[in-house]
């Protein structure tokens, strides 16, 4: 699993990545009311906006991770976003994307780089 500054994770599993918030983002947020999820099939540039998240704080928007082509979304979150406020690194993942452009994993933060960031 590889983490953003931004808060998302993906988790690689050969050309297919799986995305979602962290945990950390979650708890800033507060509980997620609403969700916007990816059309399928849309591609997505390094950093560009991929998902609307509205919460009893605020809205936020969830940025790709990497470059790559949506190729499932979590339908389960479509009934009911709580999957996000309860597991936000496990089942309350976002979206599946094959990876275009490999050599930009190489720039996310491994788990504990992240925390740092967080920690500070």
């Amino acid at each position: 699993m590889r983490f953003t500054e931004s808060h998302e994770w993906i988790l690689i599993n050969g050309e297919i990545g799986t995305v979602g918030i962290t945990s950390y983002a979650q708890k800033e947020l507060g509980s997620i009311v609403y969700i916007e999820l990816p059309e399928i099939g849309r591609r997505l540039a390094l950093a560009e906006e991929a998902v609307v998240l509205e919460s009893t704080k605020a809205a936020a928007d969830v940025y790709a991770p990497v470059s790559g082509e949506v190729i499932e979304v979590n339908e389960k979150l479509k009934v009911s976003c709580d999957l996000i406020n309860q597991s936000p690194e496990k089942e309350g993942w976002l979206f599946k994307m094959k990876i275009t452009a490999p050599k930009e994993l190489q720039t996310l933060m491994e788990r504990e780089e992240y925390l740092q960031l967080v920690a500070s």
